[in-house]
């Protein structure tokens, strides 16, 4: 099944984006879900996480600024990110996730689906 993320774009320092991604999945509404997000020459790190039951995850670099949400109806999972950095500048992916412990990891590292480009810059 295809993930699709969307709402990326040019943004000032300290402006805002919102980010959707659908999952046309069955028992999307019982799934763990991620948002992760890649720099040229990086690897792809976990920005952050919402649980079936809804209980959520951030990295320390996001936290206090991004927020994340999910509307099962739609099965969809949403990003929202505030007072941006430059160097939030990313293609942001969303996945189905495995919580283990303390980290958040893909649930199949080998179906990311297409990105969507943010680019924080004044």
């Amino acid at each position: 099944v295809q993930l699709q993320a969307s709402g990326g774009g040019l943004v000032q320092p300290g402006g805002s984006l919102r980010l959707s991604c659908t999952y046309p999945v069955s028992g999307f509404g019982y799934i763990h879900m991620g948002w992760f997000r890649q720099s040229p020459g990086k690897q792809r790190e976990f920005v952050a996480g919402i649980s079936g039951g809804g209980m959520t995850k951030f990295d320390e670099s996001v936290s206090g600024r991004y927020t994340i949400s999910k509307t099962s109806a739609k099965k969809q999972v949403y990003l929202q990110m505030t007072k941006l950095k430059p160097e939030d500048t990313a293609d942001y992916y969303c996945n189905q996730v495995t919580i283990r412990g303390t980290d958040w990891v893909p649930y199949n590292d080998r179906n990311w689906g297409q990105g969507t480009l943010v680019t924080v810059s004044s």
